[in-house]
């Protein structure tokens, strides 16, 4: 049973289409990019796979099921950008969020949660800001606690949002030791990407879209020079650019 079937989805905002007819499979235990274009309907198709807009028709399956967030099985992280970071609370707090699948929302944290909530921020590298009010951490650090959440849910998929946009080289290596420490664990991972020169060294499995699936499937078959074509358009000049840069990896 795969981690998550997309049949024929479609959603549209005011009755015009963002994603339409959009069909996929995943398979289990894979770091998996989601690549298109600006506006190709990447962040609408996680959006719509965790129920927080809704879609115009088609099925979403979370390991054969119908998606339930009490279901505990995904974990999320958004676009740091859609994040209100003056919400005055600490790091270790954020990553605690990550329990209340767990625990409930009006049960208090165990000594167990906290201890493991600490441990995913040490493994993020932020152990030591766990008392820092989120306002005061840099942009790699507020993502990092993010990721510690993700990590506090103990799921068994996880979708990012554009992780690597807006950190430095530190917190990006230290996103990817994550990701590949989650594939070990069997976890699949489903990210949204942008960055063309790193895909084939970060994702095992990609899929390629531009309001509709392009192509997908393991990335030394699909990610070539002519399905980027084929989803970037009429953008020839910037994959010609990326194209040499993918050959020379």
């Amino acid at each position: 049973m795969n981690p998550v079937e997309i049949k024929n989805l479609t959603v549209a905002y005011q009755k015009k289409p963002v994603l339409s007819d959009v069909s996929f499979e995943v398979p289990e235990g894979k770091l998996i990019g989601i690549i298109g274009p600006n506006g190709a309907g990447k962040s609408t198709l996680i959006k719509a796979v965790l129920g927080l807009i809704p879609k115009a028709s088609g099925e979403i399956k979370i390991f054969g099921k119908n998606y339930n967030a009490k279901d505990k099985v995904v974990g999320y992280v958004p676009q740091r950008g859609s994040v209100d970071w003056d919400f005055p609370t600490n790091a270790l707090d954020v990553v605690l969020m990550g329990r209340y699948g767990h625990i409930g929302w009006f049960k208090r944290p165990s000594k167990k949660d906290m201890e493991l909530a600490m441990e995913c921020l040490r493994k993020v590298g932020m152990e030591s800001y766990s008392n820092r009010q989120i306002s005061q951490l840099s942009g790699g650090q507020q993502q990092r606690v993010f990721l510690a959440r993700a990590l506090a849910q103990d799921a068994k998929i996880y979708f990012m949002d554009e992780p690597f946009v807006g950190v430095d080289a530190a917190t990006e290596r230290a996103i990817v030791d994550l990701l590949n420490e989650l594939k070990k664990q069997g976890k699949t991972v489903l990210v949204v990407h942008h960055d063309l020169q790193t895909v084939k060294d970060y994702f095992d499995h990609v899929i390629l879209l531009n309001m509709r699936t392009i192509a997908e499937g393991p990335t030394e078959d699909t990610f070539t020079i002519e399905n980027l074509h084929r989803t970037y358009g009429g953008k020839l000049a910037f994959l010609e650019k990326d194209r040499v840069m993918v050959n020379q990896k």
